[in-house]
This record gives C-alpha cells, structure tokens and sequence, in this order.
C-alpha cells in the first residue's frame, strides 16, 4: 500500500496536468505574430494606446504593458529619446509579461522614428534608425511629415530585405536592409532567424508579412503630394496629423479642426488612403467612434472604453 502522502502527491500532479490541459485547450490560437494585421484582414478596426511621454522605455513597463486593452502600442521616438537600448528593454518586457489575452506573444509595437520624410536623400540619410529599430523586434514604423513620394520611397525600400520582391521594379526598388537585426528581433517574436527574415516584411504588399508601415501626412507639403505618397507600394496606413497640419496651415486657436482649411485636408488626405486602399488613421473617443469607424475610419487612438463601443459595433470576437 502507498504512503497517503505519495498518493496526494500523485493526485495533485494529475490535477494539475488536467488544468493546465484545460487552459491551454482555452488559450486563444493565433494564426499571425501582429494581431494588428489579423485583425485589420478580417475587416476589424484596430485601437492604439501610447503618449509621447517617452516612459514607455523600461523592462517593467512593458512587462505591464504585453496585457493592454489596445490591439497595439504606438511608441514615440519622435517626441521622446532615440533611445535604442531603452525600446529593447521594453520589448523583452512585453515578451516576459505576456502572452496576451488574444494568445499572441506580445502586442504589436509601432514606433515613430525621429527621421522627418521631408524628402529622399533626408530618409536615406537617416536609414540606419530604421534597421537599428527593427533589430528590437518591433512591428511596425510610421514615417513623420512624408512630404514626398521619394521620401516613402525610401522608406520602404530601407526596411525591406532584398530577399522579397512584391512590386519590385512596379514602384519602389529592392530592399536595402540587412540581415543582422534577425538575430536579436527572431527571439521578440519567437520564431527562428530563418523564419523572421521570411516574414519581416510590409504587409499587405506581402500578404505574408508581419511589419505594418504608415505616414503622417501632416503639413501642407504632405498634403499637397498626398495621391503621389499613398501610391508608393508597401504603405499600409495614413494619418492626417491635424495639430502639426494646423500648423503648417496657419490655422490656430480653439476648434481648428472646423476650420474650412482643415476639414478640406482631412477629407483630400482619406479620400487618397481610399483610392489607394490604404487604411485611414484618425483620433476616436467615445461620442464619436461610432460615426468614425461608418465614415471608414480603421485605426485610431483610443481609451479602453472607446474601442469597447467601437468593438462591440463591429461585433469583435474577443478575448482582444
């Protein structure tokens, strides 16, 4: 006969055998490293969370960070430090903090590079925070005032490995990155060197691709080359910037997104993310998600109870 205390022993490890079982058989299963991409290819508005405080920078923040509400982080390096080792901190936190609540290894990460798309030569010039920013494994990158097509250009042709040849030759030419950022940015998203290298690329040009890549189109000169930027392959989402384009448009005081100036800009700068197919990025709050996300809207900053509003009207399958 068994002791009674082996017998516990042996009934607790089965119990816990049979509940970790159960949890797993639970866990959501992704089907994509950025949940941003999955959610946007199933016709699902995505909400962001970020400031440009420059906090975001620490082991533990995004330790607390991998179990946000928001489909994904936006991380200011425009505003805040350029502060590499800080990002890369960060995003072994989320990685430690996680897995999120939608079963992926950590939320997506977009950062915003401190390298103004004034024009080619500035964007190529400055290429070299591109790579120095993916090699942390991030998912993302929005290019600040693209004022030029040439400058987008640039943009994409920088972070693309010349291994992927979507519109090569149609656009944009091959891709200029290098290949040893996958050695640090593999283990973030938890796949092989081989395997990132596959998938680290634009996405929907590559409809394999993990790495979404946007503009601000935020002053009169984006605006007026709005069409001609939003054409440049690899490009996947479009933001109209109104307080840096109030700016640039000389329109001040309170209300200046009334102004004649700034509702014509919006509406030119959506109506080229439109003919282009390219999603459209505005700032959300509860008294207006709604009506944002029925004019076409599909990303935007947004509190935890406005993108609740905004998925339960799109009837969004959570656990998010």
């Amino acid at each position: 006969m068994k002791p009674v205390k082996t017998v516990l022993c042996s009934v607790a490890a089965s119990l816990c055998l049979v509940l970790n079982g159960a949890t797993a058989a639970q866990a959501p299963k992704a089907t994509r490293i950025n949940r941003a991409i999955e959610l946007l290819a199933q016709g699902q508005p995505i909400y962001y969370t970020g400031s440009h405080s420059g906090t975001s920078g620490s082991y533990d923040q995004g330790v607390k960070d991998a179990q946000t509400y928001a489909d994904y982080i936006s991380y200011d390096m425009e505003h805040a430090p350029y502060d590499i080792r800080g990002l890369a901190d960060y995003m072994r936190g989320l990685v430690a903090g996680g897995p999120t609540k939608s079963g992926h290894r950590t939320p997506p990460v977009i950062v915003n590079v401190p390298v103004n798309g004034t024009d080619e030569a500035t964007v190529r010039a400055n290429a070299w925070m591109f790579h120095q920013v993916l090699a942390t494994g991030v998912h993302g990158i929005l290019l600040t005032h693209a004022d030029a097509p040439g400058a987008v250009r640039a943009l994409v042709e920088s972070v693309r490995l010349p291994i992927h040849k979507q519109a090569v030759g149609q656009g944009i030419s091959e891709g200029r990155r290098g290949v040893h950022g996958a050695e640090t940015a593999a283990p973030i998203w938890g796949v092989s060197q081989d395997e990132y290298l596959q998938k680290a690329d634009a996405w929907p040009l590559n409809p394999n691709g993990e790495l979404l890549l946007g503009l601000k189109l935020e002053d009169k000169y984006a605006l007026a080359n709005a069409d001609q930027n939003l054409k440049v392959p690899g490009i996947a989402f479009a933001e109209w910037g109104p307080g840096d384009m109030a700016l640039s448009l000389g329109v001040q005081g309170r209300g200046a997104e009334t102004k004649p100036e700034m509702v014509a800009a919006r509406a030119k700068i959506f109506a080229a993310c439109k003919a282009n197919k390219i999603f459209f990025l505005n700032s959300m709050n509860p008294s207006n998600v709604v009506a944002m996300i029925q004019e076409g809207v599909m990303i935007g900053p947004a509190s935890q109870q406005t993108a609740e509003i905004g998925r339960k009207l799109t009837n969004r399958q959570m656990p998010w």
